[in-house]
């Protein structure tokens, strides 16, 4: 099967994570050149990354589309660019172009509900985010209550707190990427696309991202187009998912699940970054990917493992408030992960009871009681969206593959950047570098690289020895130097592979071992 790939910018987990999990499925991924991608909020070159559709479309046999990369230049560039809803919209006519003249192409492809970021980023937002993102996150929450039935009064007030002239730049480029939303939902009556997922990034129960999921739920509910169309919390992942839901609609047959949780409260536990409970973002991660609920373990092509907190989701660890209290029993969950390798299940884990990397406890716990070179999938990176699909993802595209080396070669990248990086070393480093900007490290970038590098090598040399190597005879790590895919140490790059040692590697891939340009 060879599939083709527009992702939604060029980091890691974006960009990397898909081509690791086409290989554990046996998929020839391809991707286009990072020249003509976006860099951060650079946007990439919309004219090439069409010219690139046409030309490689003939020979390939599906393609999974970031329709802001095709129509605006990438997901944080269609925050910030001013390019029109015509430009856009003639833009986005390339898909139907590419499915009149490749009839056989199969096209799945994936939008952004326009975050209301929580922080006063002026990177990844509009410049003037940095000085009016608070407020405008007052009108985004106000708005949405006045919908509801809140009485107008906040709303006035939120909007008379903004200048004209940014809240309306800030609400017309929303609008604008909402009608592009609209739009696709018209290829996907058409047939153009075989499936299409609009996503919410960083959402909440309230805001403008609540609102347009209603508008494009509604449309959805009007042309009963919900059997090839999700909408629901994620992002980042979605590349990942759709490439697991391509193989799934290409089998016929749905993977059952089994959720594994390790308190009875944690399905209606709170999360960071959603606007759901974790057990209704499941149900709609598992369905996204086009996995059903399984009646027993017994019957499961695979367990879904989820580590999460008992009652909240937390930043810090240990929060034995919220967390890790009495209502949660770490020990027997891990029991039963163990139990299920045992009896020869395929398992995933997803771990999200901390945002932004892995709880310190569980992984400890896990690796000492488990082979984590036979888990199915593993994530515990960003919030439990990202974490829930990438994983999940995994555990379908491993239940479709049969090479153990790309498999454990996922999990050994995962636990490197979500545990190693996210929830060690780089708070280490931000505490070294006396706490620099979130958004843009500007000198101190070869520092903080420096530093991430002299850090992790040695944990991750550890873990291959003592986890991995032992289980994988004629196998050899081979890494790269740590880096920073943009000016923040929010994500880092750990390029790696495994490979036999006959000089193959598990599968033959176009993307490079290190990256050969990491700049933003």
């Amino acid at each position: 099967m060879r599939v083709l790939l527009l992702p939604c910018d060029t980091r890691p987990p974006t960009l990397e994570l898909p081509h690791q999990l086409a290989r554990v499925a046996g998929v020839e991924l391809l991707s286009p050149p990072l020249e003509i991608l976006n860099r951060l909020n650079q946007p990439g070159d919309a004219a090439a990354i069409a010219d690139w559709l046409r030309r490689e479309a003939p020979a390939a046999d599906a393609a999974l589309v970031t329709l802001e990369t095709l129509t605006l230049g990438g997901m944080i560039p269609a925050r910030r660019v001013s390019d029109s809803l015509g430009v856009a919209l003639g833009r986005l006519e390339v898909l139907r172009e590419v499915k009149r003249d490749n009839p056989h192409l199969r096209l799945l492809a994936h939008g952004v509900i326009v975050r209301v970021a929580h922080d006063n980023d002026p990177l990844e937002e509009k410049p003037y985010y940095g000085e009016w993102g608070a407020a405008l996150r007052r009108v985004s929450e106000w708005t949405d209550r006045v919908e509801r039935g809140a009485d107008p009064g906040e709303l006035e007030e939120a909007r008379k707190a903004v200048p004209a002239e940014v809240l309306g730049d800030w609400l017309s480029t929303r609008e604008r990427n909402h009608t592009l939303h609209q739009a696709a939902i018209g290829l996907l009556q058409e047939g153009v696309l075989e499936h299409l997922c609009l996503t919410l990034d960083d959402t909440t129960p309230y805001g403008l991202a609540a609102r347009d999921r209603r508008r494009l739920e509604a449309r959805l509910d009007a042309l009963s187009l919900w059997n090839r169309a999700d909408v629901y919390p994620g992002a980042d992942e979605v590349a990942a998912t759709l490439l697991a839901r391509a193989l799934v609609n290409g089998s016929g047959r749905k993977p059952r699940v089994w959720v594994r949780y390790p308190s009875a409260l944690a399905p209606h536990s709170l999360m960071l970054y959603e606007d759901r409970v974790l057990g209704e973002l499941v149900k709609a991660h598992l369905r996204a990917v086009g996995c059903v609920a399984a009646s027993s373990p017994e019957s499961a092509d695979l367990i879904l493992a989820v580590n999460a907190p008992s009652h909240r989701q937390a930043h810090r660890q240990p929060d034995f408030e919220a967390v890790d209290t009495a209502n949660r029993h770490l020990p027997e969950f891990v029991e039963r992960i163990a139990e299920d390798l045992g009896a020869g299940r395929r398992v995933a884990v997803a771990d999200v009871a901390y945002a932004n990397g892995a709880e310190e406890r569980f992984t400890r716990l896990l690796l000492d009681a488990v082979d984590v070179t036979r888990l199915a999938g593993y994530a515990a990176w960003n919030t439990a969206g990202n974490t829930l699909g990438s994983a999940i993802a995994c555990g379908v595209c491993a239940l479709h593959g049969g090479d153990p080396v790309a498999l454990a070669e996922a999990t050994l990248s995962r636990l490197t950047d979500d545990w190693l990086y996210q929830g060690r070393v780089r708070g280490e480093v931000r505490a070294a570098l006396a706490n620099p900007s979130p958004f843009d490290l500007g000198d101190l970038k070869p520092r903080a690289e420096a530093e991430i590098e002299a850090r992790l090598a040695p944990l991750l040399e550890e873990l291959w020895a003592r986890h991995f190597a032992p289980r994988l005879p004629g196998v050899r790590l081979e890494r790269g130097p740590a880096s920073l895919a943009w000016p923040r140490l929010f994500t880092g790059v750990f390029p790696l592979r495994l490979i036999r040692e006959n000089g193959d590697m598990q599968h033959e891939d176009s993307r490079p071992l290190k990256r050969e340009d990491s700049r933003p």
